[in-house]
């Protein structure tokens, strides 16, 4: 879709990059061929350099040209062009006010492999591990994970940032990540119901009492939150596809379910519960 996509090239917008397109001017490619004469009179002097411009930046794999270029929800069109180069992010917090807020776990996907970071164990291995991608998907990690990550191992994430948070919002999904999976029909099973404060908890969990079902709760729930990123996020760019012509040309098929390293302990699960319970009464 990225090919197709002419509202990164300034002055021209929806409206714009639509008249081109109904004129036959569907891809950069139709542009290099096709005298200027042929194009809606709006911006056209600007079309013929940005484009060429464009497709040299993609040649180079230049993730950042685009993502400064794009408004937040329409992000999703670089997708396919660099999904060989995505990673998908999630992390957990202890959940504490100001300064001693602190990471528990992060967890990546590839669309292959998996990698979990623990507090205490590995988690310094990201500051690493993250440089082999150009571009991360998160659900609202503009506004929390990628600062807070950044914050926390004082390091800058340059990566262009697909934050789902904004796409699904501009597809009419809201309700936060567990609540947009509900509607888009992804069944989280034996995790329905954990959260964000229940993985606090699991956290205190095995800190206090050393429970290595509760790590590992911890780790089966932040791991399912990454790997679902990429079902939402090829959902939501099939769904961004129907306000385009290429809704049947561009379409991708949905991923297969990646397997968790963990499994969430029921036992465990049901006594967070409890306690989870006792907070909120």
């Amino acid at each position: 879709m990225l090919r197709n996509t002419f509202c990164h090239i300034p002055g021209i917008g929806p409206k714009s990059e639509a008249n081109l397109w109904k004129c036959g001017i569907r891809s950069w490619n139709d542009v290099t061929r096709h005298p200027a004469g042929e194009w809606p009179k709006k911006n056209h002097h600007l079309l013929k350099p940005r484009v060429y411009e464009s497709i040299t930046r993609l040649e180079h794999g230049d993730s950042d040209y685009f993502a400064d270029r794009l408004p937040a929800n329409e992000m999703w069109r670089m997708f396919p062009e660099f999904r060989d180069s995505t990673v998908y992010l999630d992390i957990e917090t202890t959940g504490m006010a100001g300064s001693e807020n602190t990471i528990t776990t992060i967890a990546t996907f590839d669309g292959e492999t998996i990698l979990y970071y623990v507090k205490g164990h590995n988690l310094e291995s990201f500051r690493r591990d993250i440089q082999r991608y150009r571009v991360i998907v998160t659900f609202n990690g503009r506004c929390f994970d990628v600062p807070f990550i950044e914050r926390y191992f004082g390091i800058r994430m340059p990566q262009a940032h697909i934050d789902l948070r904004f796409v699904l919002k501009s597809l009419g999904y809201g309700g936060g990540l567990k609540g947009c999976e509900k509607k888009l029909g992804i069944d989280r099973e034996e995790l329905d119901g954990v959260d964000g404060f229940f993985a606090v908890l699991l956290w205190q969990d095995f800190q206090h009492n050393h429970n290595i079902r509760a790590l590992e709760t911890l780790l089966a729930y932040n791991i399912l939150d990454a790997v679902n990123l990429e079902t939402l996020m090829v959902m939501a760019y099939n769904q961004k596809l129907l306000n385009t012509p290429f809704a049947e040309s561009h379409r991708l098929p949905l991923p297969r379910p990646a397997e968790n390293l963990f499994e969430a302990d029921i036992a465990t699960v049901k006594r967070i519960m409890d306690i989870r319970e006792r907070y909120w009464h």
